[in-house]
């Protein structure tokens, strides 16, 4: 074999291995990110009077956004001044089913560190591929009364860690069904937790919103999920998608005839709200495909799109957001 031969075998060698390599297997331990946990909700149970006025004025200097959002938005207190505040929170906290609901959530999460530490090395991970990326200041465990999984403001995120009690806990399964229909009981999962968190700061903070059409939208969730893999690279694609094994492999057996059917029906190009709503929202099914399939296949989609671009690009994740959805569209070919 000559000088010549032994450097081309050698080149597609590492080419091919290059090729193969697994773009989530890297080591992001030594990466730092400085992020405080705040347990709202058991400061609020387990604090008297004297303390509870105390971390009232802390919480309204520290965590702003996301404690205004959980008295005004999710708990609905009314203003924040303090004998409104401390009235308004007994009332609450009395009320018989706010305490049994309040025993269920520490009962089920009397310990979180594990999740801190799930979430903790979701960032780590995630700032190992943005360097510069926005890394939240304080992520606040917190009862939403059921009004949000996970919520991101411009420096916090908040969990409302009763969603998470399964739909099997007594408390769940007492919430009026046309509020919350039995198919969004289910997926009250806290297995889903750390992966809500750092969905919902990715979704915020790192993939622009869109106004466009459908595709585009489709494209900008497929960039979200596929970032969301990152942080979390061990998780298999059903977690990511927060999908039942049987709903992802359901999905994967239909991928062509879901994109036929967009096809088909000029659905790709319209600036629609409905069909947005239809392909990528939450619910029991995907309106318009069949109802044996699960809810979001817009959203499966394009994760299908952005993994097999990616495949074949083999770009940076810096690089996958700034890319226009129409590269990744034309890109898109299914096995």
């Amino acid at each position: 074999m000559t000088l010549k031969s032994i450097f081309l075998f050698i080149s597609t060698v590492l080419f091919v291995v290059s090729c193969q390599r697994d773009p989530w297997d890297v080591d992001a331990s030594e990466v730092k990110v400085d992020i405080r946990f705040v347990n709202l909700d058991s400061a609020f149970v387990s604090s008297d009077k004297q303390r509870l006025l105390l971390l009232h004025h802390q919480f309204l200097a520290e965590l702003n956004e996301i404690y205004e959002y959980e008295l005004g938005f999710c708990l609905r207190l009314g203003d924040s001044s303090d004998t409104t505040f401390l009235n308004s929170m007994k009332q609450f906290l009395d009320d018989p089913y706010i305490s049994r609901l309040e025993k269920r959530i520490s009962e089920k999460f009397n310990d979180l560190e594990k999740k801190r530490s799930e979430i903790r090395q979701g960032f780590q991970y995630l700032k190992f591929h943005f360097p510069g990326g926005k890394i939240p200041e304080h992520v606040v465990f917190m009862n939403s009364l059921f009004a949000s999984s996970a919520f991101s403001t411009e420096k916090q995120i908040g969990i409302g860690i009763e969603r998470y009690l399964g739909g099997n806990t007594d408390v769940v399964k007492e919430l009026p069904y046309q509020d919350f229909p039995e198919w969004e009981k289910e997926r009250m999962d806290q297995k889903y937790m750390s992966r809500d968190a750092v969905c919902s700061w990715i979704m915020t903070h790192y993939v622009e919103e869109v106004d466009g059409n459908l595709a585009e939208n489709i494209v900008k969730w497929g960039k979200i999920l596929y970032l969301t893999q990152a942080a979390f690279p061990k998780s298999d694609p059903t977690m990511i998608l927060r999908y039942k094994e049987e709903d992802y492999k359901w999905a994967i057996d239909n991928e062509f005839a879901t994109w036929q059917y967009l096809v088909k029906e000029n659905l790709l190009f319209k600036i629609d709200e409905l069909s947005t709503k239809n392909l990528l929202g939450d619910g029991p099914f995907t309106p318009g495909l069949p109802e044996k399939g699960p809810d979001r296949l817009g959203q499966f989609l394009g994760y299908r799109m952005v993994l097999k671009y990616m495949e074949i690009k083999g770009i940076t994740l810096e690089e996958l957001v700034k890319t226009p959805y129409t590269d990744i569209l034309v890109e898109y070919e299914i096995d």
